[in-house]
């Protein structure tokens, strides 16, 4: 609960997102590799986890959410969504590969 992103990697990655606010759209966003989130847990004690590559991305998507922030307003400038047709047919899962410096 209360999520507060204290650190995130420099190492980006850009991978297709989807959401129920736009449902038959998906986008291209960049996203830390890694994200340090504080958060406080069930019993109101504050507690830190590390998060990677697809959870990292799907951590900072919903602390957007709460911070009033939709996927489509973090995806590259000049670029638009495609239909769930059309990401369909790519073909393209979610892929991480070597971090930088690893």
């Amino acid at each position: 609960m209360n999520p507060v992103v204290v650190e995130e990697s420099s190492d980006t990655d850009e991978q297709f997102e989807g959401c129920l606010s736009f449902f038959d759209v998906r986008g291209r966003v960049p996203r830390p590799r890694t994200l340090r989130v504080q958060h406080q847990d069930f019993g109101g004690q504050w507690r830190t986890t590390t998060f990677t590559d697809g959870l990292a991305r799907l951590v900072a998507h919903e602390v957007d959410h709460l911070e009033g922030v939709l996927y489509v307003a973090r995806m590259a400038p000049g670029s638009s969504t495609i239909s769930v047709a059309e990401y369909r047919g790519s073909g393209q899962d979610w892929q991480y590969g070597p971090r930088s410096g690893a």
